[in-house]
């Protein structure tokens, strides 16, 4: 048995940068690798959100999301502050269009309360327009520390701790293949160029994102959930128009559905996002509409959940497809929220890709889930508020999930 414990992590998102920084630091001596398959870190989901702090108004109270973004905002706003990265409160209102939107605004605020969300305030039609002059509502919530930043700048600082506390942030490195013992993991890696290369750990953790479900049947576990990828389309306002927008204009989430329709939301670097919708994508790893893997399209149709999510929601997704296919459909739900706003106000921008965890009955899993494999750890689902939680997660996971010897 080595001397030194080696501990591997699996994917150079926020999370798993946010972990491999939190085993540096917490315990010294220990020997930290992160593999990444990319040429750079934050190359997926963390790179292509929304840059929103979420402040914790409508998870589930008690929940992991719940706990881990509360405990996660005051982490990140902290670290922020200490390398001098963009933070900033522009605060956010949740605006309700009709009576079935009021309704829903009492139990959100009993939500941001129980989960200690502060300064969330409601505000009639007036209210909202003193906060944001141009959206328009029956009602609103208003939370004024939900915040915005640069994830990933935070995800480089991150990968900076780790390689001056002495781990390694390996890029262009992809695993293809996991083999445990009683001893250990054995993480096999391959190059496009073929050169393939076996690590060792002690343990590994697999924060691996919209690959997650792949890398954990790697190591033994079932393949229920599924990791299913959703496209979000955005578009951004012309930059004559971003004074429509003062901080984050959201709807109000409908409580069946983990997505939340297009919504405004002013970015650190001063642009203005709409969006995102939600359609399937043809690949895991599918940002725009005509990127199609033919293997990752059929395991997704192949698995019985989807076609349980699709019998069950089919409306809505149809929906979706309508609103990314149309920009005029598209400026219509932002018109909902923003009544200026028109066609000719937005132009294309980049989308995203949330890896959601779908199970075979169908369900799509609302809170964050880890399981254990013997000497691997997989974060089976993390879809948001995960890289507002990911310092918290970072903690969760080293304290519960990643015991020293």
């Amino acid at each position: 048995m080595r001397s030194t414990e080696h501990i591997g992590v699996i994917g150079a998102g926020i999370v798993g940068l946010a972990l491999a920084r939190r085993l540096t630091l917490q315990r010294p001596g220990v020997r930290v690798t992160v593999l990444e398959k990319e040429d750079r870190v934050a190359a997926h989901q963390t790179g292509h959100n929304s840059g929103v702090v979420h402040a914790g108004l409508y998870y589930r109270p008690g929940s992991l999301k719940a706990t881990l973004c509360r405990r996660g905002v005051g982490l990140l706003r902290d670290y922020c502050a200490e390398h001098g990265l963009p933070y900033q409160e522009a605060g956010k209102v949740l605006v309700a269009v009709d009576a079935h939107d009021r309704a829903r605004l009492e139990d959100i605020e009993r939500r941001a309360e129980d989960n200690g969300v502060p300064g969330v305030v409601r505000l009639g039609p007036r209210g909202l327009r003193d906060v944001e002059p141009h959206a328009s509502g029956l009602a609103a919530l208003h939370s004024p520390t939900t915040a915005i930043t640069d994830f990933v700048a935070v995800a480089e600082q991150l990968a900076d701790d780790v390689r001056r506390s002495g781990g390694r942030v390996l890029l262009r490195t992809p695993v293809i293949g996991l083999r445990q013992d009683q001893d250990g993991v054995d993480a096999l890696t391959g190059t496009p160029e073929g050169e393939r290369r076996i690590h060792r750990f002690d343990r590994l953790v697999v924060c691996g994102g919209l690959h997650s479900d792949e890398l954990a049947r790697m190591a033994g576990a079932a393949p229920d959930p599924r990791t299913v990828p959703f496209r979000g389309h955005y578009h951004e306002l012309v930059p004559e128009r971003r004074h429509l927008v003062r901080g984050l204009v959201y709807p109000v989430p409908d409580p069946r559905y983990p997505f939340l329709g297009v919504h405004l939301t002013r970015h650190v670097h001063g642009e203005v996002m709409a969006g995102p919708n939600a359609v399937l994508a043809a690949a895991r790893e599918g940002y725009r509409g005509r990127d199609l893997v033919p293997r990752e399209l059929a395991e997704t149709l192949a698995w019985p959940g989807f076609w349980r999510l699709a019998r069950r929601h089919w409306t809505m997704g149809a929906r979706e497809v309508l609103v990314s296919s149309s920009r005029a459909v598209f400026a219509r739900q932002a018109r909902r929220l923003v009544p200026e706003i028109s066609a000719a106000d937005l132009r294309p921008a980049e989308s995203g890709v949330r890896a959601q965890a779908l199970g075979r009955d169908g369900g799509l899993l609302d809170d964050f889930r880890v399981d254990t494999h013997g000497r691997v750890v997989c974060v089976r689902n993390a879809p948001s508020p995960a890289a507002t939680s990911s310092l918290a997660i970072a903690e969760f996971l080293a304290d519960h999930h990643v015991p020293g010897r």
